[in-house]
């Protein structure tokens, strides 16, 4: 093989390591999601944690009187566990804020738009609340209205298991 054949597989080799790493990196450091307190999360720093995801709307009666519940839970997480509530519609920002005010709600929520990633679909119906297991699994989807009791016990039931 001639000298100019070996540089130009080196070069190539460079280029293509070096794309290879761009992708790698880029992707690495993607968020996600993001709250509208301005946290960005990745799945994989969650990992080892319990995520409890409640899905609501301003629309939906049984969201807003499950809500206290979520707030009450929220004081009390068992250790490594992480609550979080995401609006079912996508909404500006603004639009959030005004609805997180207008029904004071404290709760870290996720803002939905089209770069949200999350290991569960978009549920069938409202309220909907998701428990993620240590290893980024779904262990339990409740469909309908909760109470951190509930929550609560089915945490401690699912990680007895």
């Amino acid at each position: 093989m001639s000298n100019s054949m070996k540089q130009g597989l080196l070069i190539a080799l460079v280029m293509l390591l070096s794309v290879t790493a761009g992708v790698w990196f880029y992707k690495y450091s993607q968020t996600d999601f993001e709250t509208l307190q301005g946290e960005q999360y990745k799945w994989r720093d969650l990992k080892g944690d319990w995520v409890i995801i409640n899905y609501f709307a301003p629309w939906c009666a049984p969201c807003l009187r499950e809500m206290p519940e979520l707030h009450q839970l929220n004081k009390n997480l068992p250790p490594k566990t992480h609550l979080f509530a995401i609006n079912y519609d996508v909404l500006p920002v603004s639009d959030l804020q005004v609805m997180m005010n207008k029904f004071e709600i404290t709760l870290n929520v996720i803002m939905a738009n089209e770069e949200t990633h999350l290991p569960i679909s978009k549920p069938p119906y409202l309220p909907a609340t998701y428990i993620i297991g240590p290893e980024g699994q779904v262990r339990a989807e409740i469909l309908g209205e909760v109470t951190a009791d509930i929550l609560t016990d089915k945490i401690h039931e699912l990680q007895s298991l």
